[in-house]
């Protein structure tokens, strides 16, 4: 599973955030040109290696101002989930009730997990993503499911104060699996 280049592409997932407001939404991105969980004979079955994830959230209301507006409040939870197959679902339309741990890191269908908070967040001032899960090129994800959905919670306390585009990008291969290994994967990877 080692990281080469030649073999490496991008996709990629995006979901427009509703200014003013609060809860969850997702976007879900089809992954069934890539993967095939069925050994047949000789042929191994095969699966989407991830090693590494990129997120962005740009102003998509104004057509000049395309970085996050200086006063803009907005406070998320971002992350990307194999084989969750929530679809698009606008946002707010996703509730996630106290003590729900689909974005903790202990979640085993976590490719990749950050918390955004906007310039105008009491939180930090900085407009950039915070990782808190993340493959890397020694140790990818491995998807074994069709789909992929990019996942957010905007913070009831600090929604947008500007539509936004929230957006991820996969680096990531097709790569062969044993049946053991497969097998594995297939159960942990179960909704």
């Amino acid at each position: 599973m080692a990281y080469d280049l030649k073999n490496v592409f991008y996709l990629d997932v995006s979901a427009t955030v509703t200014k003013g407001t609060a809860g969850g939404g997702s976007a879900q991105l089809d992954l069934s040109a890539y993967i095939d969980p069925i050994a047949r004979g000789r042929q191994k079955g095969t699966g989407l290696a991830v090693y590494k994830t990129h997120y962005s959230i740009i102003n998509s209301e104004d057509t000049n101002e395309k970085a996050t507006i200086a006063a803009d409040t907005g406070v998320m939870a971002m992350s990307l989930q194999a084989g969750a197959g929530l679809g698009d679902i606008a946002t707010g339309n996703i509730s996630v009730p106290a003590g729900d741990t689909t974005l903790a890191a202990s979640n085993q269908l976590l490719v990749s997990a950050a918390n955004f908070y906007a310039p105008g967040s009491a939180a930090t001032g900085t407009p950039v993503p915070e990782m808190y899960v993340e493959p890397s090129k020694d140790v990818p994800y491995v998807i074994v499911r069709d789909n992929v959905c990019l996942f957010y919670c905007v913070s009831n306390a600090n929604q947008f104060t500007s539509t936004s585009l929230v957006s991820a990008r996969l680096e990531c291969a097709i790569i062969n699996l044993d049946q053991a290994t497969l097998n594995q994967l297939l159960r942990t990877q179960t909704v």
